[in-house]
């Protein structure tokens, strides 16, 4: 049933920004929320797909195969994940890091988390998916959070 309503969510927007969170979940194949980041990058593959998320995400995916010193997997993640059909890395201008910091200063986001919604928003994405709640009072974006579908 979950899984379901995410696919008519999907179908409702052409372009959806990405937290970190879902490219986390979908490369540890997270037992809990795999089957929701399936159909994210399910939905990516197709055509009129569009995907958007910070190159922020990047930096997060990357630390931990860099701190446990495995180039190889760092590797594997900047392949695939830089190459994935439909999905646009941004990064970070000046325009997204003044409107960052007025989405910072309004919700009292994180500034990582608060250049992810800045992106977002710049990139005219019409929905968020993450699993952070933080995102929830965000204006000018629907917000998705996964575990508001379990």
């Amino acid at each position: 049933m979950a899984i379901a309503q995410l696919g008519r969510l999907l179908g409702q927007h052409s372009r959806i920004a990405l937290d970190t969170s879902i490219f986390m979940y979908q490369l540890q194949a997270h037992p809990k929320y795999v089957a929701f980041t399936e159909a994210v990058f399910t939905w990516l593959e197709k055509p009129k797909a569009q995907g958007v998320t910070s190159t922020i995400t990047m930096t997060e995916l990357l630390v931990q195969p860099y701190r446990a010193r495995d180039q190889q997997r760092a590797d594997e993640i900047y392949g695939l994940l830089s190459t994935f059909p439909n999905l646009s890395w941004v990064s970070p201008s000046l325009e997204i890091a003044d409107s960052a910091a007025q989405v910072r200063a309004k919700y009292a986001l994180r500034t990582p988390d608060a250049l992810q919604a800045a992106t977002a928003l710049r990139s005219l994405a019409t929905a968020l998916i993450t699993n952070d709640s933080s995102f929830r009072s965000v204006a000018g974006i629907q917000v998705v959070i996964l575990d508001d579908m379990i």
